[in-house]
């Protein structure tokens, strides 16, 4: 990822921020500058919830080469109270365990580095609720 647009999402990023439109109330994650549903330009920073529910998943056997050494690994898309949607990998479970409508909590991790000395990119992951 480019190191300029990575420090632009960290406000977001580290905070689970969204994007609520102050005219019709849509919620966006990443945040937008225009709402897709009315068009409006003004929005406020709400926080979204940590916990939410995950509606589906797949096991990558063949990832790209930065994630070789995690393969084989789950990521899915969860849903939280909020309406967005969120995109990661699902960690510290067995793949076997692994249930669509399993609560999930999402957790700053590391994700990858960019070289030797590169870059540390943080990111989300999803962590099952015990």
């Amino acid at each position: 990822m480019n190191p300029a647009r990575y420090a632009r999402e960290i406000p977001h990023r580290y905070r689970l921020e969204a994007a609520k439109c102050k005219k019709c109330g849509a919620v966006f994650f990443p945040h937008r500058l225009i709402c897709l549903k009315c068009g409006h330009r003004q929005f406020e920073t709400i926080k979204i919830s940590e916990h939410g529910k995950l509606e589906t998943f797949t096991v990558i056997h063949t990832p790209a080469s930065d994630f070789k050494d995690q393969s084989p690994f789950a990521l899915g898309i969860c849903k939280f109270p909020e309406g967005v949607r969120i995109t990661a990998q699902i960690v510290d479970i067995d793949l076997e365990k692994v249930r669509i409508g399993m609560k999930l909590q999402v957790e700053f991790r590391r994700i990858q580095t960019d070289g030797h000395a590169g870059i540390l990119s943080y990111g989300y992951k999803f962590v099952p609720v015990i």
